[in-house]
């Protein structure tokens, strides 16, 4: 699949792909007068300088690159870019460490990828056993949450 892609600006870096393999493609920081520092526990919203073409019943999702969450504790707010949105993608990136971090222009700062959509429609009951007459999962689990599986 093929989508197309606007630099905003001349110096602008485009996304890339690193592998063959890979399933998401590289975004960059479009930051030409300096860098950004996020303090800990802080967050940024850094400009990539591109805007994405985005066909229907698609959606980019922005991920983590995992060097960044590992090594320097800066990872990625949640992101979901819609089709028919035609303005800048922005990446909100959250300091979850205990030390300043700087990104830089031109700096990796993230991945995008490409995930099909299925439209639904949300149908109130209000029957609390949703599971009772449409039996439309194969699991038991119940209520149980957070950590509920291990136990």
């Amino acid at each position: 699949m093929m989508i197309e892609y606007v630099r905003l600006s001349k110096g602008v870096l485009g996304p890339q792909r690193a592998n063959p393999s890979d399933a998401g493609l590289d975004v960059y920081s479009y930051l030409p007068e300096g860098k950004v520092t996020i303090e800990p526990g802080e967050n940024a919203i850094i400009p990539t300088g591109l805007k994405f073409g985005i066909p229907h019943g698609y959606m980019l999702q922005v991920c983590n690159r995992s060097s960044m969450g590992a090594k320097r504790s800066l990872v990625v707010g949640a992101h979901i870019i819609d089709s028919g949105y035609d303005g800048e993608v922005f990446i909100d990136l959250h300091n979850i460490g205990k030390e300043q971090q700087t990104v830089g222009h031109y700096e990796k700062i993230a991945q995008i990828v490409m995930v099909p959509v299925v439209s639904f429609r949300a149908l109130e009951t209000t029957e609390d056993n949703l599971y009772k007459w449409y039996p439309i999962t194969i699991s038991d689990r119940g209520d149980g949450s957070l950590g509920s599986t291990g136990q």
